[in-house]
């Protein structure tokens, strides 16, 4: 984070990050009513680590152990071009994701072009029977006509104001934070 952004509140707690993943997963079973044909895939960097805590958090209810991959979306931003040193890792992917209910997992949905690039990516690893997304906080501002089917907060924002999510291990916190430009 910048150094002109000052914390403006902490929007959720560790405690409330679990109860919200807990939501989801059942949000999750009920859609698809079940396991059956479902995967997780969560676009890096914490929207992996989530995507693999949702996953637990189902077998825990389910008893059914899930398979979970990560996707580096870098290569197929819009913005790839604009940028100078872009940070480039690794897609890990192990399995088909053809005929699968694909559950696409990222922290915060904003503009949604982050959204586009993965659907644009999960195509090279194979054709899904459907593809739901999975996020801990929609803060609106949509650019593209993207939406999540499951959402552990709604957090309505101004274009100034910083949104970041915090996972453990990335981080060493579990929060959902709310940064503003200092002086506003």
């Amino acid at each position: 984070m910048e150094n002109n952004y000052a914390l403006k509140a902490q929007l959720l707690s560790e405690h409330e990050i679990s109860r919200a993943i807990t939501r989801i997963a059942h949000e999750i079973l009920e859609r698809n009513k079940g396991t059956k044909d479902l995967v997780f895939v969560g676009i890096v960097r914490r929207g992996d680590v989530l995507a693999e805590r949702i996953a637990q958090e189902i077998e825990k209810i389910e008893g059914t152990k899930l398979k979970v991959g990560s996707l580096d979306i870098s290569f197929y931003r819009d913005d790839f071009s604009h940028m100078l040193a872009p940070e480039i890792q690794a897609s890990n992917i192990l399995f088909s994701l053809d005929d699968k209910n694909v559950v696409l997992v990222d922290d915060i949905l904003y503009t949604g072009r982050t959204i586009r690039a993965a659907l644009e990516a999960l195509v090279d690893y194979g054709r899904p029977a459907t593809v739901q997304l999975a996020v801990i906080c929609d803060r609106g501002h949509r650019e593209l006509p993207i939406r999540a089917d499951y959402v552990g907060k709604n957090i309505p924002s101004s274009k100034d104001e910083h949104i970041v999510f915090k996972i453990k291990p990335v981080d060493e916190v579990d929060a959902l934070e709310i940064y503003t430009e200092e002086g506003k």
